[in-house]
Order: C-alpha cells, then sequence, then structure tokens
C-alpha cells in the first residue's frame, strides 16, 4: 500500500504577500470557525468578516508588529500561525502566539506542530524568550501544547464564546525559551 506524504512548507509572508493570500487564510478561518473553534468569531460570521480580518492582520505584519506564518502543502495554503512581538517597554523579552490554524482537510499530518516549531525559532530570532498563548479549554491543541513543553498556566472560565454561542472557557499557556 502506497501511502501519500506531502512536501511540508513554512513560509513568513510580508504585508503585501499577507493581503494576496487574503482568500486562502479567509477559508482556512471560515473552516475552523464551521468546525467549531472558538478563534474570535460566530457561526454569523461572513466571508467579508474573515477577510477584513487578515487585511488587519496584514497591517501588523506591515508594521512589524506581527509575524505570520503560513503552511503549504501540496494541497496550497493549508495553515497558518501569528507571532506577535510585544512592543511594550517592560516586556521586551515576550511574544504571544495567536490563530494556529490549519484546515479540517490538513489536520493531524504535523501542521501545527511544524508552524509552532517555526513560530518558536524565530521568538528566538527576535530576542523573545518567553512566549505565551491561549486556547479553547476543550481545544485538541492543548494536547500539542503540552507534548511541545508548554506549561498550562490555568483555565479562565466563560472567557470567550463557542461558535454557536455556548460559553468557553480557555486555557492559558506560557513557554520559557531561556
Amino acid at each position: 500500500m502506497n501511502a501519500h506524504t506531502f512536501t511540508l512548507s513554512i513560509e513568513t509572508l510580508d504585508g503585501e504577500a499577507t493581503l494576496a493570500a487574503v482568500p486562502a487564510l479567509a477559508d482556512i478561518l471560515r473552516d475552523s470557525v464551521a468546525n467549531g473553534a472558538s478563534v474570535g468569531f460566530m457561526n454569523w460570521n461572513t466571508s467579508a468578516d474573515y477577510e477584513r480580518f487578515w487585511r488587519d492582520v496584514a497591517n501588523g505584519v506591515a508594521s512589524g508588529q506581527v509575524i505570520l506564518l503560513t503552511a503549504h502543502n501540496d494541497d496550497g495554503l493549508v495553515g497558518t500561525a501569528q507571532l506577535h512581538l510585544i512592543g511594550k517597554p517592560n516586556q521586551p523579552h515576550r511574544a504571544e502566539i495567536a490563530k494556529v490554524l490549519v484546515h479540517s482537510r490538513a489536520r493531524r499530518q504535523g501542521i501545527g506542530e511544524a508552524l509552532m516549531q517555526r513560530a518558536e525559532a524565530i521568538a528566538r530570532e527576535k530576542g523573545r524568550d518567553l512566549l505565551v498563548l491561549d486556547t479553547d479549554e476543550h481545544s485538541a491543541a492543548r494536547r500539542l501544547y503540552n507534548r511541545l513543553g508548554w506549561t498550562e498556566a490555568g483555565t479562565i472560565p466563560r472567557y470567550a464564546l463557542m461558535p454557536d454561542g455556548a460559553d468557553c472557557g480557555s486555557t492559558f499557556f506560557y513557554k520559557s525559551l531561556a
């Protein structure tokens, strides 16, 4: 039996490339919400809402505050993650990982792990040695973050809503790169 293997590449997009990728990024976000991910959007959000979000991310990328990673395999753009560089004078050592999303057609292929490892490497390159993130308390991503050596700081109940309006607790994680 021949198993199909995918070629995976992780890219860092600039502001212009992010704008060009908005339709594919919006599709990944739409797919994540449709599959129940609590990522800031509701079932009633539209493609225009998702595209507006990614255009705002492109502005953050262009300003240097956000590093946008994309994962590509034989099917095209299938995953994304953001590294937010904290610009506060008292937090030059810290960054936040946000919106680690993998399209449902490409899950369980190591894409989320590859995105996380690349984000951590870039954080080190940028002099950041403390990373933070949060995720839905029932998310499969919790297993990934634990496996990658992240520490759970705790869960805040009712922190957000699921796309269907149900309450969602958020579990916060941190990882020291020092």
